[in-house]
C-alpha cells in the first residue's frame, strides 16, 4: 500500500490559552475541519512543543486537529526557560489532566491520540486512565520513559557512542557520574550562574543530538542552537527523566488491557537507538488491537516511520 504524501499544514482556525491551575496556562490550537473527527498531537520532548509539521500527519478534510504545547513548553506559561521557573507542578499527572481540562474546554467527548517519542508515552498513560475518551491511537518512535529506559540513554548507551558519553558524563561534577546523570543535569540547568545553566543545556542537547540522528542522512538539529529553546528542552527533559516519568515502574506495560477494543497504530524504527525496537514490542504485545509496523531505515529522530505513521493514522 502505497504511502500518502504529507497533507498540506493548514493554517490553525482557532488558537487559545487555557488556565489549568498551578499558575499555568497552556497554548492551543485547532486547524482542520472543525466538523471532523477530533485528533490530538502530543509533541515529544518532553518539552520540544508543537509545530505546524505535526498537522501534516492529518488529512484536513477528515479531521479536526488539536495541537497544544504542554506544561512549560512552547508558547505555555510559564516557560521553563525562565530563570527561576519551578517545576514542581509539572508531572504526568498533571499533564493528563490537563488533557481532561482541554478536552472539555473544546466540548469534545471522543477523540483519537496521536503521539510521539515522549508523547507517546504521555499518550499511552492518558489513554489508559481514560480510555473511555479515546476513539483510537496512533503512537511513534515509542518509549515508556520508564527507569530501565533512562538508564539506558543515559549511561548505558556509552557502549554505542563511547567517546560522545565520555563528554556528555564530563558535563557534571565527577562526585555524581556514577548516580542519576539526569538527576545531576537538571540540578546545574537550574543553578543560579547563567553561565553553568548554558553550559549544561549546550552539553546535554550535544548528547541528545548523537543518540537521536542514527539513521541514514541525518545531520546536527538546528534546533539546539536556539539558546532558549536549549535551556527549555533541556530542563523539562532532564526533570521527567530524573523522576522515570513520573510513573510507576512497569505501570504503562501492566495497564495495557485497559486498551481491549480500542485501534491503534504503533510505528517504530529498527535504527532507533535511543528507544529501542523492543518498547514497541512490549507495547504491541500487551495491546492486541494494535498494528506494529516495524520501519528499517528509520531511527528515533527521522526516516521513513514519520510516514509510516501518516499511513497509519490514516486506516485508523
Amino acid at each position: 500500500m502505497a504511502l500518502p504524501d504529507p497533507w498540506p499544514s493548514t493554517e490553525p482556525f482557532a488558537t487559545g490559552m487555557l488556565e489549568v491551575g498551578d499558575g499555568h496556562r497552556l497554548y492551543y490550537e485547532e486547524s482542520g475541519d472543525p466538523a471532523g473527527t477530533p485528533a490530538v498531537f502530543l509533541h515529544g520532548g518532553p518539552g520540544s512543543g508543537s509545530a505546524p509539521w505535526q498537522r501534516t500527519l492529518f488529512d484536513p478534510e477528515r479531521f479536526r486537529i488539536v495541537q497544544f504545547d504542554q506544561r512549560n513548553a512552547g508558547r505555555s506559561t510559564p516557560s521553563a526557560a525562565d530563570p527561576v521557573v519551578d517545576l514542581s507542578s509539572n508531572t504526568t499527572a498533571h499533564l493528563i489532566t490537563d488533557l481532561e481540562r482541554l478536552r472539555t474546554h473544546l466540548g469534545i467527548d471522543r477523540w483519537l491520540v496521536v503521539g510521539v517519542s515522549w508523547g507517546s508515552a504521555l499518550g499511552l498513560a492518558y489513554a489508559e486512565a481514560h480510555p473511555e475518551r479515546v476513539v483510537a491511537a496512533a503512537f511513534g518512535a515509542l518509549t515508556n520513559t520508564s527507569a530501565r529506559e533512562v538508564e539506558w540513554i543515559t549511561r548505558a548507551m556509552g557502549r554505542v557512542f563511547p567517546r560522545e558519553w565520555e563528554r556528555f558524563a564530563a558535563g557534571v561534577p565527577a562526585a555524581e557520574r556514577d548516580g542519576n546523570l539526569a538527576a545531576a543535569y537538571a540540578r546545574l540547568l537550574h543553578d543560579p550562574d547563567p553561565q553553568v545553566r548554558e553550559r549544561a543545556a549546550r552539553d546535554w542537547c550535544a548528547w541528545e543530538d548523537t543518540h537521536v540522528g542514527t539513521f541514514p542522512g541525518a545531520t546536527h538539529d538546528p534546533r539546539y542552537d536556539d539558546p532558549e529553546l536549549r535551556l527549555r528542552l533541556a530542563r523539562l527533559v532532564t526533570h521527567y527523566w530524573a523522576n522515570a516519568g513520573f510513573l510507576p515502574d512497569g505501570q504503562l506495560i501492566r495497564e495495557l488491557p485497559r486498551l481491549t477494543g480500542i485501534p491503534g497504530v504503533l510505528v517504530h524504527g529498527r535504527l532507533d537507538i535511543s528507544s529501542p525496537p523492543d518498547i514497541a514490542w512490549q507495547v504491541a504485545r500487551g495491546w492486541p488491537d494494535a498494528e506494529l509496523v516495524l520501519v528499517d531505515d528509520a531511527g528515533h529522530g527521522g526516516g521513513s516511520w514519520v510516514a509510516e505513521l501518516r499511513g497509519g493514522i490514516a486506516r485508523l
